[in-house]
């Protein structure tokens, strides 16, 4: 064999066995990175605790915990449970976590969703509370609003007319009605069957939709209300302003 030849040979014998190598360290490599990945990635997920609406009427444990609950805000009618972030609720057959349903609602509101994926317990103070109406057949949103508002102040002692949320005798909204409106923009409706925010609350099959209040924002807003002066609060279909004289 000539001397050009037998040096061919060689060179490609080394390309040969260097790319047979580079091949089985990164087949190496890879399993070993997958591994860590999949170390990391795919952790063992805690049940969330479940209410169970179905079981309310019966279940003295679960009544007393949603009383309890609802005593915190001051209300007994207007919402039907009060839900944390961390659970998940069931209403007829159909589960559903109370987080997704705050992710989709956020996402409607422009805000950027981070999730953890850092395995620990959720601080209380990432935890939000919303309360949730059960929708039934000859429900209408204002009505829904109204009895949550009637609900509020009933625990302050006032009482709120049935006529409270007409308008005036010139046609302009009273300071119950403005509330009302605006309470229109802090809620959501969640379509139970479509796993989606809807936009009314006309019912195609029983128990498929639900009023969402977040009880931080709504209380947060009802808190710096004096009823003796509701009829000063402005709303312009966007804003609402409240007086700051007491």
């Amino acid at each position: 064999m000539n001397k050009p030849l037998k040096i061919l040979i060689i060179c490609a014998l080394a390309v040969v066995t260097a790319a047979t190598g580079l091949w089985l360290w990164q087949k190496q490599n890879k399993a070993h990175l997958s591994g860590k990945i999949a170390e990391k990635t795919y952790m063992p997920v805690k049940p969330q605790p479940v209410i169970d609406y179905n079981k309310l009427k019966k279940d003295n444990k679960l009544q007393a915990m949603t009383k309890k609950r609802k005593a915190k805000y001051g209300l007994k009618k207007g919402v039907d449970i009060i839900v944390r972030s961390d659970e998940s609720f069931k209403i007829g057959e159909l589960t559903v976590s109370m987080q997704e349903i705050r992710d989709k609602i956020r996402l409607k509101s422009g805000d950027i969703i981070e999730k953890d994926i850092k395995p620990g317990k959720i601080t209380d103070d990432a935890i939000e509370e919303f309360g949730i109406y059960v929708v039934h057949p000859g429900d209408n949103l204002w009505a829904i609003h109204f009895k949550f508002l009637k609900d509020y102040f009933g625990h302050k002692d006032i009482a709120v007319s049935p006529l409270a949320d007409e308008p005036d005798r010139f046609g302009y909204s009273s300071g119950v009605g403005k509330l009302l409106k605006f309470s229109e923009q802090t809620v959501c409706i969640y379509n139970l069957k479509e796993e989606k925010l809807d936009v009314d609350i006309n019912l195609i099959f029983p128990l498929s939709k639900i009023v969402v209040y977040n009880m931080n924002r709504i209380f947060a807003l009802l808190e710096h209300i004096d009823y003796q002066h509701v009829n000063e609060i402005q709303f312009d279909g966007e804003t609402i302003w409240i007086s700051a004289e007491r």
